[in-house]
């Protein structure tokens, strides 16, 4: 069954209910990331990706279970939109044996193999050199998978980004590389960084397809998504897709935001929230009613919830296990 929404993907509208939800979870998830933090219950640091849902929830959503990603520092919203599980990142997050990683990674190193995440990275660029190696070995073996590989806009200055897509270009792999330009690398502002109007620019270098979207714009993730992983899935090499989006909250926890004005924050969160265009999109298309998303709203709320309190009741890490699955035997 189509949806009454026109789309590439041949998305239903149940679909799109699932994708508007798992943005809410998304956006829910790291809310309370942000309180459980303030409170002490959280240690370390943690990078939030409120105001940019529409990339993880676009994109991760057309995945197979079989495909890979690689996500980046703010890599949250990546890993649900891949089908992590919220309660082990919960648990990741408080130090919990049944985290994702033991409750040794932390905020910045999800992972879970099992669901195709190869693993959020602490270290700028790092997913790039991953992302391409595992589209490597899918297309050695004849496995019909998908790469894509999340990143920020401060990571296409990395030596890695560039190594990385002239790889893949002269290997021409099943990847993605999508990025993530929520206008600033850490304190600075993209224009401050590159001196080309467009990111995607930088793939045509490579010999690459590149293409540039608004990132807040279900609609135009989904379908140039779509486009990238089907030439991608018939053996026509990577594309990159740079996505302009925006992150209400500061690069991390100790970020002031003094680098940008309380007007410019304001003007995005109030016009181009990609929930709320998401919520226009789905109730002038009829696809769902006020009602409808409220009631989806509050499972999403209810989800993360649930998250927390089975999180919380899991086994805290001991000293012990420190060393554990760190060496080899």
């Amino acid at each position: 069954m189509t949806s009454r929404i026109k789309n590439l993907a041949g998305l239903s509208d149940e679909d799109f209910k699932n994708i508007y939800q798992m943005m809410w979870e998304i956006r829910f998830f790291d809310e309370k990331v942000e309180e459980l933090f303030a409170k002490g219950k959280i240690h370390g640091t943690t990078h939030l990706s409120i105001g940019q849902e529409a990339t993880a929830a676009g994109t991760g959503y057309l995945l197979r279970k079989t495909d890979w990603i690689t996500s980046t520092h703010r890599g949250h919203g990546h890993s649900i939109a891949k089908g992590t599980s919220m309660t082990a990142m919960m648990a990741e997050l408080f130090g919990k044996r049944s985290g994702t990683n033991a409750g040794k990674g932390g905020s910045m190193h999800i992972a879970e193999l099992a669901e195709g995440n190869l693993g959020s990275n602490g270290i700028v660029g790092a997913g790039f050199p991953i992302a391409v190696g595992a589209a490597l070995s899918a297309q050695l073996k004849g496995e019909d998978r998908v790469v894509i590989c999340y990143a920020g806009d401060g990571a296409t200055n990395e030596g890695s980004f560039h190594e990385a897509l002239n790889l893949a270009s002269i290997w021409q792999v099943p990847a993605l590389f999508f990025i993530e330009n929520n206008q600033y690398g850490m304190s600075s502002k993209i224009d401050q960084m590159v001196n080309i109007p467009q990111l995607s620019k930088r793939a045509e270098s490579y010999g690459l397809k590149g293409v540039t979207i608004d990132g807040n714009d279900l609609i135009a993730v989904l379908d140039t998504t779509y486009q990238g992983i089907e030439e991608a899935r018939k053996g026509n090499g990577p594309m990159m897709i740079e996505a302009l989006t925006y992150r209400f909250k500061g690069h991390s926890k100790s970020d002031q935001r003094i680098y940008r004005t309380k007007e410019e924050e304001l003007r995005w969160e109030e016009e181009r929230d990609p929930i709320k265009l998401t919520e226009k999109l789905l109730t002038n298309s009829q696809v769902a009613s006020n009602e409808e998303l409220m009631k989806l709203k509050k499972q999403a709320f209810e989800n993360i919830q649930k998250a927390v309190q089975e999180a919380e009741k899991s086994e805290d890490i001991e000293l012990s296990d420190l060393t554990t699955q760190v060496y080899a035997e």
